[in-house]
């Protein structure tokens, strides 16, 4: 069996112990480790595993299973390490809210076991793929959401959003979020969209800081073709995907449709979505109850 880690936190002391706890371990198993080559180690980084093999893509080593050491972000980063082999991940959080790297990392050792005697399921997750006219992003797919944002302090833009082909609407705002059900506890709640359960086959568009009253959230199956245009007085405007931005120009042609290929996180039994929301979020959570 093979088993890759990533991890981009070199400062973070409890994440370089936890990637020696679980290189050791796996090398115990005599299973083949692999670190992602984007990976740099402390120079006074003790470890006690023996070797590894480091790899930078999917493409010539298909792994069994990735494990990722750090908070939420990091998850976001293999999405563009996996992309569509269908890898499963397992995520170890060292970082804050952990939302999609759920588990801890005292619990890593005994989460890898688990994942080794196969009690875990895969929570397949929906990835938002981008068309455009023009070569924007390396890879052109994102777990969380795409955004339109105006740039630095520059006036609010219009974005007219087409469905289908079909006339949708026009957003007077900084910007519009399009965001998976992955996505809609991230930027999406915090501009007042809805949570989508993760199996909810949905997409959500949110504005933000919008300009209309009567301008709400709107949810569409995610099975439809989302397309913009935009104007404003600023020459150029951002869009992103998960973490990645870029500049773009009002000439750009873009669309959104579900991605063709999912997300496969390992989740172990007894972990659930409502769970990991009142653990992470407080759902629900109130003293007079």
């Amino acid at each position: 069996m093979k088993i890759g880690i990533y991890t981009r936190e070199k400062e973070n002391g409890l994440a370089m112990q936890t990637l020696a706890q679980l290189a050791e371990h796996i090398e115990s198993k005599q299973m083949e480790l692999f670190i992602h080559d984007s990976v740099e180690l402390p120079s006074d980084f003790k470890y006690s595993f023996s070797t590894f093999n480091s790899f930078s893509s999917t493409d010539s080593i298909l792994l069994d299973l990735l494990i990722t050491i750090g908070g939420d972000g990091t998850i976001l980063d293999t999405v563009s390490i996996v992309r569509d082999s269908g890898i499963p991940v397992l995520g170890v959080n060292t970082g804050r809210l952990g939302f999609l790297a759920a588990t801890l990392p005292a619990r890593a050792i005994a989460s890898l076991d688990s994942f080794f005697k196969g009690a875990y399921y895969v929570d397949s997750r929906t990835l938002i793929g981008l068309e455009t006219s023009q070569g924007l992003f390396k890879y052109n797919f994102a777990l969380n959401d795409f955004v339109i944002h105006k740039r630095d302090t520059s006036s609010m833009i219009t974005i007219h959003a087409y469905l289908n082909g079909e006339y949708f609407s026009s957003y007077w705002a900084d910007g519009l979020i399009c965001s998976t059900p992955s996505g809609s506890t991230g930027y999406n709640l915090s501009c007042g969209g809805p949570i989508l359960f993760p199996k909810s086959s949905s997409f959500v568009i949110t504005p933000i800081a919008p300009h209309n009253l009567n301008v709400r959230p709107f949810v569409i199956p995610d099975d439809h073709v989302l397309a913009f245009e935009i104007e404003g007085r600023s020459p150029a405007y951002l869009a992103s995907l998960d973490a990645r931005s870029v500049t773009i120009t009002p000439n750009v042609q873009m669309a959104i449709r579900k991605a063709p290929f999912f997300f496969n996180l390992i989740r172990l039994k007894g972990d659930n979505f409502i769970k990991t929301l009142k653990d992470k979020m407080m759902w629900g959570i109130d003293s007079r109850n």
